[in-house]
């Protein structure tokens, strides 16, 4: 803590959001209850001071007046809202979920529940308290597949593990691809270390479907069709050996290029690639060369392209380039997903009650939560229809795909639904009773990241909001109700953050907590993979083993390529769609702040002049998207920065901001990527008419 203007103090804190930023926070505390603007942390050296400016207002949502205050129970109809509940004590809410699960239990089998959690916190005592309920009493389990499977998949089949270069090392890159993300809106750090390098001379490419405004900023935008980014990697990859500027001693030192990797890219020619990516040969053979030609270039992969039916393909190709250029043997080379492999010394089993765990208990996909819930064998199995979910940490009803299909199955009446939210959010609207959440200002937690190397840890600073509670306070309370012993259950959070590190050889929380975050990052060898890569033969994997992965069916290519698994634009869809990020928005989160709702005003569809013409629309007219999922309805904004027959609409409304109430995952698609599932958010063909 440190002592600010007279009345206020200055207190250490992380950002708790899904994000890869994980940013270090100082919170302006005004008295036991209030806050005042947050700020970047300057002792942190990747957040360096700067935060997004929704964080910067958190105010506005810490001190919401629609803040829930006290548990309540649905006495109307699902979906009305507040009106439609009465308060109730905290004792008789538990009371009546313990009941009810239990009597749930004993009719169809533990199996019948399902806690259903994502990372509205990434804090791991908070966020795996829903794993730690689940594994004591035997509910269903959860694929995490919502956010990055897909990329993870991706990743991997390169490296062997999740990990990459020190995202501080931007500043001594030459040349810096930011691939398929746009951190102007969701990690403004990156565009800070980018500052930096671009003052040195560094010149930034952004490859990505629209004109983002990271793009804007850009050296180069190198503007693709969504699904294509393998055939434009396999390209660049032919003319870098077209063209000897491949690193072949790195090649025969660190990677399994070999000679049927050379004959296969022979045939992926940058005329091959731009007839898929809608990119002229000229700009492929000069991004290639200009990648080629740069020793120190470093490569922040973002998860947006990974977000396809092809995206953990794409994902390895594009991973393939700084093997290709041996671009890691250099300060500033290499590339970057994600670090979140580093945190190996953090023993996440008391975090997850992973002692008490039944591999045996069923599994069930997050991102079919609406084949789920309407009861698809494919995802049931032999087991019993969900009968109740016990919701933490997220917004079905808005985030998850095929979203007309979420909301029958919530309508279900045998269907028993608990949230523990801030808000009254769509989802908690359809729920039978609704527990009032603790913000990270009123809790504590440890937090790993996956855009730096810093281990943190928070603690409350202000009183729980009104009657509000915490995700581990609440699965402890659960848990005795439902007869559960153990001492996962019987301590504080910080206690089991304690375990979690004492077990790694880790500084206690207060210590980390204290010295304002654990630096964990590696030697350059290590970080470089210079002493290794994650595989047995530690070697770069240029040729992929899928089916290890989850790729049973064999339906991703094994060596670099462009898989058409996507959802192709035909005759009667002939637009793509992409549902990008909104700057203001964290997926559904802050849609209900003044300041966010100020700046995004409402949700339109970015639309290409050339196509507004051909439909007989212009701007800020009322646009129809469909396909065989549903309709949404939205205004229209022309925009040049697309390839005509693509659209994009950016952030996650309300399904009610939407004229007619139909959001717009309405109209992606809950089919599982390879190898092993994912949510495609970014792949899906619709028609497009006035009205």
């Amino acid at each position: 803590m440190t002592n600010s203007k007279q009345g206020t103090s200055q207190h250490y804190a992380v950002c708790p959001h899904d994000c890869p930023s994980t940013c270090a926070l100082q919170v302006e505390k005004l008295d036991s209850q209030r806050i005042g603007r947050i700020h970047g942390s300057k002792h942190n050296d990747y957040t360096d001071g700067v935060i997004c400016a929704k964080v910067a207002r958190y105010a506005e949502r810490v001190h919401h007046p629609d803040r829930l205050t006290t548990p309540l129970k649905r006495v109307g109809d699902k979906g009305v809202g507040l009106a439609a509940f009465e308060p109730i004590s905290w004792d008789e809410a538990l009371d009546t979920i313990a009941e009810r699960f239990q009597a749930i239990t004993d009719e169809q089998g533990a199996e019948a529940i399902w806690p259903y959690f994502y990372a509205g916190t990434m804090g791991w005592a908070q966020r795996g308290a829903a794993h730690r309920l689940r594994h004591a009493l035997g509910y269903s389990g959860q694929k995490e597949t919502i956010c990055i499977a897909i990329a993870q998949a991706g990743w991997k089949a390169g490296f062997g593990e999740v990990r990459g270069v020190d995202a501080r090392e931007i500043e001594r890159s030459e040349l810096i691809l930011v691939w398929g993300g746009n951190p102007v809106h969701t990690q403004i750090n990156v565009m800070t270390h980018i500052a930096k390098a671009r003052k040195r001379g560094a010149k930034l490419v952004v490859i990505d479907p629209y004109e983002t405004p990271t793009a804007k900023q850009a050296d180069l935008h190198i503007k693709l069709r969504p699904g294509t980014d393998g055939a434009l990697a396999s390209a660049m990859m032919h003319q870098i050996l077209a063209d000897d500027l491949e690193d072949k001693d790195y090649l025969d030192k660190h990677t399994d290029f070999n000679a049927e990797l050379r004959e296969h890219l022979s045939t992926r020619t940058p005329e091959w690639a731009a007839n898929i990516t809608g990119l002229s040969v000229d700009e492929i053979i000069d991004f290639a060369r200009l990648y080629g030609r740069t020793q120190r270039s470093f490569i922040r992969v973002g998860y947006g392209f990974s977000r396809s039916r092809n995206g953990a393909s794409n994902m390895h190709a594009v991973c393939c380039l700084p093997a290709l250029t041996g671009a890691w043997q250099y300060p500033g080379g290499g590339a970057l997903y994600s670090n979140s492999g580093l945190y190996r010394d953090l023993d996440r089993s008391p975090l997850h009650g992973l002692e008490l765990l039944n591999p045996q208990v069923r599994m069930l996909d997050m991102s079919r939560i609406g084949p789920v819930l309407t009861g698809d064998p494919r995802d049931l199995g032999e087991g019993p229809p969900v009968k109740a979910l016990f919701i933490q940490n997220t917004n079905p009803m808005a985030v998850a795909p095929e979203s007309a299909k979420v909301r029958e199955g919530f309508e279900r009446d045998d269907l028993f639904v608990v949230v523990h939210e801030q808000m009254m959010t769509e989802t908690a609207a359809m729920a039978d009773i609704v527990l009032p959440a603790t913000t990270f200002l009123e809790h504590d937690d440890i937090y790993t990241a996956s855009g730096h190397t810093y281990l943190q840890v928070s603690k409350a600073i202000i009183e729980p909001y009104a009657d509000c509670r915490s995700n581990h306070w609440v699965v402890c309370e659960l848990a005795k109700r439902l007869g559960v012993q153990h001492p996962l259950f019987e301590v504080e959070a910080l206690e089991l953050v304690d375990q979690a590190l004492a077990k790694g050889d880790l500084p206690s929380a207060d210590e980390i907590h204290q010295q304002q975050g654990l630096d964990c990052a590696l030697d350059f060898d290590t970080a470089h993979f210079l002493d290794g890569f994650g595989h047995a033969d530690k070697r770069f994997h240029f040729k992929a083993d899928w089916v290890a992965l989850g790729d049973s069916e064999g339906r991703l290519p094994s060596l670099p390529d462009h898989a058409p698994l996507i959802d192709n634009a035909d005759d009667d869809h002939p637009f793509r769609l992409v549902t990008a990020p909104a700057r203001t928005f964290l997926n559904s989160t802050f849609t209900e702040t003044p300041g966010s709702q100020r700046k995004e005003k409402k949700p339109r569809v970015l639309l290409h002049p050339r196509d507004a013409r051909g439909i007989g629309v212009v701007e800020d007219d009322i646009l129809c998207m469909g396909n065989d999922h549903g309709q949404v309805r939205v205004h229209v904004s022309l925009f040049e920065g697309v390839q005509p027959g693509v659209v994009i609409v950016e952030g996650i409304w309300p399904n009610s901001a939407f004229i007619g109430g139909q959001g717009i995952n309405t109209l992606t698609s809950a089919e599982p990527a390879a190898p092993a599932g994912g949510a495609v958010f970014h792949d899906t063909r619709v028609w497009l008419k006035a009205g």
